[in-house]
């Protein structure tokens, strides 16, 4: 009995530490984090949606690279895509080209103490963001870098959704093919990219590396407007939202995770109520545990209000899109979940061409037709099991 009272008191102290930790660290990192955003942006773009094309285009331009090359990404995992990787890294090192690579630490755990010791020894300067560390150890391990970008001697650029690993490339058969989009940028973009990097890079690095002008050489201005946006710690919230109200006729919506805040589901639902059409592509297939589940309950909803929900069955549904009215697209690393609004460290693009748009509808009115429409008769059929995973995805959502 005495061993049971000291095992709870045990208990009831890591909960109270988690909550106090969790609490403390969120007010500092609310504290610290800025509102940065670009004023219109003039660049070309292309855009990848699987995952073999992207790699032919993004390993070709890295070996190509005369200067340097600044790489950030969430998850780089240790197997034959990420060795071809870091051997195209040392390769370029080795003839003078500055490699700085700049990975989350616990997105990109398979990266062993003896990789990044090649690494270096190859002349590669690499750098872990987002370390786990005192005061503040659950609420560190929860905030990821999540953004994926690349800048190649600061003419050409890469953000997205794809990560270096065999399943991006479909050699994991549960989840191929994978569906993602990629953008390829040249233009003003480019630089503001660069910028964007330094500061992670400054941060984490122990190295100040300043803008130097050779980081950033004259670009063309291309022809598609646009605006980038880093965000973390609640400011992608209000950014989507203000997208939501600006929505007349139609919002699309693209995710691998619809988690949505109280605020933007609000919103969503508002839209829904002023007539405006609202369409909604997950995957049919999960890839992470409860994230299915924790929808679940918003789907209901929005399905009752009359929206249209697509579950993306030709493999595994990656991609972060928003569009509104057929006038703005968002591309980007963030999901429309609330780790991605709260938590990880984001970058999304905002485009505001009509050309480009009406390529980007192309592509989403294919990702409809390789899914199946979800109905309300299907969710609502009785499911115990189903149901106790919800119950449990509900309590957790905030970290799914």
């Amino acid at each position: 009995m005495k061993f049971v009272v000291i095992l709870c008191g045990l208990l009831v102290l890591f909960i109270i530490w988690l909550v106090l930790d969790f609490s403390l660290g969120r007010k500092k990192h609310l504290l610290i984090a800025n509102k940065v955003e670009t004023g219109i942006l003039h660049s070309e773009f292309e855009i990848f949606t699987h995952g073999k094309d992207f790699f032919r285009s993004y390993f070709s331009e890295i070996q190509k690279a005369q200067k340097h090359l600044h790489i950030l990404y969430y998850i780089i995992k240790n197997d034959s895509l990420g060795q071809e990787f870091f051997t195209i890294l040392k390769e370029k090192a080795q003839e003078g080209v500055e490699v700085r690579l700049l990975i989350d630490r616990l997105g990109s755990l398979t990266i062993k103490k003896k990789e990044v010791k090649d690494l270096k020894a190859a002349g590669i300067e690499v750098a872990f963001s987002n370390r786990v560390k005192l005061p503040f150890l659950f609420y560190s391990a929860q905030v990821r870098n999540h953004r994926k970008i690349s800048i190649i001697d600061g003419k050409v650029g890469y953000m997205g959704g794809f990560n270096i690993g065999k399943e991006y490339i479909d050699e994991d058969p549960k989840l191929s093919p994978w569906r993602d989009y990629q953008l390829k940028l040249t233009g003003e973009g480019v630089h503001f990219l660069q910028s964007a990097f330094l500061l992670d890079w400054n941060e984490y690095a122990g190295e100040k590396v300043h803008h130097d002008p050779r980081l950033f050489p004259p670009v063309s201005k291309g022809s598609i407007r646009h605006q980038l946006n880093p965000t973390e710690a609640g400011i992608l919230e209000g950014i989507f939202i203000d997208l939501i109200k600006k929505a007349d006729q139609s919002i699309i919506i693209g995710t691998p995770y619809f988690i949505p805040s109280t605020a933007i589901f609000k919103e969503l639902l508002a839209a829904r109520r002023r007539g405006v059409h609202i369409t909604l592509i997950v995957p049919y297939t999960s890839d992470h545990i409860l994230v299915q589940e924790a929808s679940y309950r918003f789907l209901r909803r929005l399905l009752k209000a009359g929206a249209q929900v697509y579950q993306y069955q030709n493999g595994f549904y990656h991609a972060k899109t928003i569009l509104i009215d057929d006038k703005i697209c968002d591309i980007g690393t963030a999901n429309f979940d609330r780790r991605s609004l709260f938590l990880n460290k984001e970058i999304n693009c905002y485009i505001y061409d009509p050309a480009f748009i009406k390529r980007l509808k192309r592509v989403i009115d294919q990702d409809i037709l390789d899914s199946k429409k979800l109905s309300l008769t299907v969710l609502n059929k009785p499911n115990l099991w189903r149901s106790v995973k919800e119950t449990v995805a509900g309590a957790v959502c905030y970290f799914l």
